[in-house]
């Protein structure tokens, strides 16, 4: 199975995909580590391109292959990147569920953002601005949308499982 998340920084994306690999005994994959390793590794450190999405696809793609459930954590702000996620699960035969992460109460976003601490070393978290200002295409098909607003971390979990979907109706729900 694989479980692909998206979602605004500060939303609970995070802690709510940690906490499926936890219960799952899942692969979990996170876009920020793997980014934030490319920029410790280099002499000088610039600002992040596609870089730490490709190596995400592939590092899914190889535990997938290996029969592992995988969780991939990232913003996933553009229908494009949604689609290469979507695109391995499909050329795999592996069952997947698009999951956004959102927060619809701006007060209660905006404090998690502002109080956010990073549990990456070195890694600097967006500030309200940025997560504002950030480009977030609208979903172009169906997904699992879950409002940390209404929802606990484990309430969010509780559903992600509720709403597994076998391989044959992933692929009917894609274009």
């Amino acid at each position: 199975m694989f479980f692909i998340f998206s979602g605004l920084p500060g939303c609970g994306k995070s802690t709510i995909a940690k906490r499926l690999a936890e219960r799952l005994k899942a692969v979990y994959l996170r876009v920020d580590t793997v980014e934030q390793a490319i920029r410790a590794a280099s002499e000088h450190p610039k600002e992040m391109g596609p870089e730490g999405y490709f190596i995400l696809y592939e590092l899914a793609r190889d535990n997938l292959r290996l029969g592992n459930t995988v969780i991939t954590d990232s913003v996933n702000d553009l229908n494009l990147i949604r689609d290469i996620f979507r695109d391995i699960a499909i050329s795999l035969d592996v069952p997947f569920l698009e999951v956004e992460i959102l927060c619809s109460d701006r007060v209660q976003h905006r404090a998690r953002v502002e109080k956010r601490v990073s549990d990456i070393p070195g890694l600097k978290v967006p500030d309200w601005n940025a997560v504002m200002n950030r480009h977030y295409e609208p979903w172009s098909r169906a997904h699992l949308r879950l409002d940390t607003a209404e929802f606990t971390p484990t309430q969010c979990v509780d559903k992600i499982l509720e709403a597994r979907i076998p391989s044959s109706a992933a692929k009917k729900m894609s274009p």
